[in-house]
């Protein structure tokens, strides 16, 4: 069985609780990281337009993809350490729910972190890239909540129905 956990900062130990709990022991496990290119090309933007035209050894890019691929490392290490046996790290760079959604294919479970609105259910809780995920999941998906799920007295009231609409009343 291969599993796909996508780890993220501040959600990726309940991933790996979740796997831990859920997945056989004999899984092969893929835990996969994405960097988006919004600071890069943030910091690439600004510099270009602003800062240094003409000295490309300046760019600040350069430098935040490096600490970006550090950090990555370091993240995907602290998951694998919390898993039983080994796990395959993966780092990669793109549209982070393009990225995770192509990493999946072919695997067996995808493992993701609601990353959203976390005070009370609905559809709120799962971010944008999170969204996309789980829409276009080409397998199984697990998703977990990263703490403790709130009470379904928190799920949002039905909506109004519109003026002057039929009811179910004769």
């Amino acid at each position: 069985m291969l599993v796909v956990i996508w780890v993220v900062e501040g959600t990726w130990r309940s991933c790996i609780s979740a796997a831990r709990q859920l997945v056989p022991p004999d899984a092969e496990i893929v835990l996969l990281h994405v960097t988006g290119p919004d600071a890069h090309a943030v910091a690439h933007g600004a510099f270009a337009g602003m800062l240094g035209r003409g000295h490309p050894e300046r760019d600040p890019s350069a430098l935040i993809d490096s600490d970006a691929e550090v950090a990555a490392h370091e993240l995907l290490a602290a998951a694998a350490a919390g898993l039983p046996g080994t796990a395959t790290q993966v780092q990669r760079r793109g549209r982070v729910e393009r990225e995770v959604v192509a990493a999946a294919e072919g695997a067996e479970l995808l493992v993701l972190a609601r990353d959203g609105e976390r005070r009370r259910l609905g559809p709120k809780s799962l971010g944008p890239a999170s969204r996309f995920v789980v829409d276009h999941a080409p397998c199984p998906v697990l998703l977990v909540w990263p703490e403790h799920p709130p009470g379904v007295g928190t799920i949002p009231p039905p909506p109004r129905p519109p003026p002057h609409a039929p009811t179910d009343h004769p």
